[in-house]
């Protein structure tokens, strides 16, 4: 795995953690927006012990691109341990509308309070944090019903903290998002680096390109397969990731002078296919 992976950015997650502890007092809730293709490698490490006793709701983004089934098993896993879990899409909206009401169950304690005290229709402030490129601007923009988030299909394009008023009774107040120092475990960084979580440019796409050939047949040898018209996934057993990621490329005709696969190209074109979830709705990990 390429060492950029590793080791990125702590000063910008010092700065964010400063952020985040400055502002807890002014909100009412965290909202975490994981990624629905990886539950685990999504989440912040550092948030729970930033927010602490902060109430939270854990919506996760991109439901479109991650495995129905999978997404099932996560909530259930949310749901067994009292947790409140909302996969939503905000290409389509779906599930969106689940969000309000969640904020306030959760919250209902504070709220009948305030009605006691004929505080009713007080707004809620709601604090957003996620990973880079995790989908917090495109979630804002639809809360809002307009385009206050600058939305882009790359990771760190929010760089400082926004207020946003919505039109379901709740602000919205963006944080930065931000990757953690150091990645305990190594799959953590490969999944990111999958994903889009990491930046393209610090990375060795062609690597990252094989680890993903190398995940998907495992996982969905079936989708690989149809994709890339491959045939049986047992007949390439004997391959190395880096063979296979070969054989993809010249399928798809991948080819430079000497009838050599195109790397740069297979890499792009499958990291790509990957993300768009035209390869398949692949999620990379489960609860166990």
């Amino acid at each position: 795995m390429p060492s950029a992976v590793i080791q990125w950015f702590p000063g910008h997650m010092a700065k964010t953690r400063r952020l985040i502890t400055e502002c807890l007092p002014l909100v009412d809730i965290v909202i975490e927006v994981l990624d629905a293709r990886i539950p685990l490698s999504s989440k912040n490490p550092e948030i729970e012990r930033i927010i602490g006793q902060k109430p939270k709701l854990t919506v996760f983004s991109k439901a479109s691109l991650a495995d129905p089934a999978a997404s099932k098993r996560w909530k259930e896993y949310y749901k067994s341990n009292g947790s409140t879990a909302i996969f939503y899409d905000c290409r389509g909206g779906d599930n969106i509308n689940s969000i309000a009401p969640a904020v306030r169950e959760i919250l209902g304690e504070k709220l009948d309070r305030y009605e006691s005290k004929g505080m009713t229709g007080r707004r809620l402030k709601a604090m957003l944090v996620g990973i880079p490129n995790v989908g917090k601007s495109s979630l804002i923009n639809m809360l809002a019903s307009t385009s206050k988030a600058k939305v882009e299909d790359r990771p760190g394009v929010t760089l400082n903290k926004q207020w946003v008023t919505t039109s379901i009774g709740i602000d919205l107040l963006d944080m930065p998002g931000v990757l953690w120092p150091k990645f305990d475990d190594q799959a953590v960084g490969e999944n990111l680096a999958i994903t889009g979580a990491i930046k393209d440019d610090v990375l060795d796409l062609e690597q990252i390109a094989f680890l993903l050939v190398g995940r998907l047949r495992k996982i969905a040898p079936e989708k690989l397969c149809e994709r890339y018209k491959l045939g049986d996934i047992h007949q390439y057993d004997e391959l190395e990731d880096y063979e296979l990621f070969e054989v993809i490329g010249k399928k798809r005709g991948f080819l430079i002078s000497g009838g050599e696969v195109n790397y740069e190209r297979t890499a792009n074109m499958l990291l790509d296919e990957f993300r768009a979830a035209k390869i398949g709705r692949i999620t990379l990990e489960m609860p166990e």
